[in-house]
């Protein structure tokens, strides 16, 4: 197996304070209804008042997740930033971090301005982290038998060691799944990018923090960090970027406050997230 050297790009913008009012955000972070008996109930990312998806347990000790639910049913696209959109970023643009702050939920955001080579992963499909990576250090679901399942394809993009103890995944989750998504357009977009373009997708993300509580069934013991792209613009791009081999930009507001992780590795995550270079294996 060879190894491909691929590069990076990211800038880092600094903390803001964005969003509107929780009762105006058409998404938002929520708990659901805790069950009986229960300390807490499941975190959710909530579209239009319509659970979306379910995120990693409060424990930090559970498996890393997402799982779309039956409210992830539309994208959350603007049609008065499209044409910026289309377009290479040279920073976080202010208008555009502006224009889907008003979509979001009142809280601290790092802007993130990604250069970003997808690849869609189906689940239980060769290079499905929940099928993989997560196994390796879970081992499957003691109730099901079965590896986490995600309910939807998703992108991968990034992934490197923290440290010795710790390993970052990163993930694209797109609102709806890529065979929603109108065949025209995303062979319009493949061949421009072909041609050089590399447009811009926008994305509200998290970063979670977990681990199991001991390693007695893991093969593979570790931190994992998995930063969550929730895609609300360019899904079409992705897809387009995905099939042709080919870089988009990703613009990602990571809701601080809605992350599973500490101030201080917020602070590590925009330097791992910084690297010029990244190594991983060509099939």
């Amino acid at each position: 197996m060879s190894r491909t050297v691929v590069r990076v790009m990211v800038l880092v913008g600094e903390p803001r304070r964005l969003g509107v009012p929780e009762s105006r955000a058409r998404l938002r972070f929520a708990e659901g209804a805790k069950p009986p008996g229960a300390w807490a109930g499941l975190r959710l990312v909530v579209v239009d008042d319509e659970p979306a998806f379910e995120r990693s347990f409060w424990c930090g000790t559970c498996p890393f997740l997402f799982r779309r639910l039956e409210g992830a049913r539309q994208t959350l696209s603007l049609d008065h930033v499209r044409e910026r959109l289309a377009l290479r970023l040279t920073e976080p643009d202010g208008a555009v971090v502006e224009a889907f702050a008003a979509l979001l939920p009142e809280g601290d955001y790092l802007p993130l301005l990604l250069r970003i080579e997808p690849r869609l992963t189906v689940p239980g499909q060769e290079g499905d982290y929940f099928s993989h990576e997560q196994v390796a250090t879970w081992g499957i679901d003691g109730f099901w038998g079965l590896p986490e399942y995600p309910h939807t394809p998703y992108y991968r993009t990034f992934e490197t060691a923290v440290d010795d103890a710790a390993h970052l995944y990163e993930f694209v989750v797109p609102m709806v799944p890529p065979t929603w998504n109108e065949r025209d357009r995303v062979e319009e977009y493949a061949g421009q990018m072909r041609r050089g373009a590399v447009p811009t997708a926008v994305a509200v993300s998290t970063l979670d923090l977990c681990q199991p509580a001991t390693d007695d069934r893991s093969a593979d013991y570790y931190e994992h960090w998995g930063l969550t792209h929730f895609l609300l613009d360019g899904h079409h791009k992705l897809e387009a970027a995905a099939s042709a081999g080919r870089p988009v930009q990703l613009l990602s507001l990571l809701a601080l406050d809605a992350s599973g992780s500490p101030a201080r590795d917020h602070r590590r995550l925009a330097a791992l997230r910084a690297q010029q270079r990244r190594s991983r294996a060509a099939v």
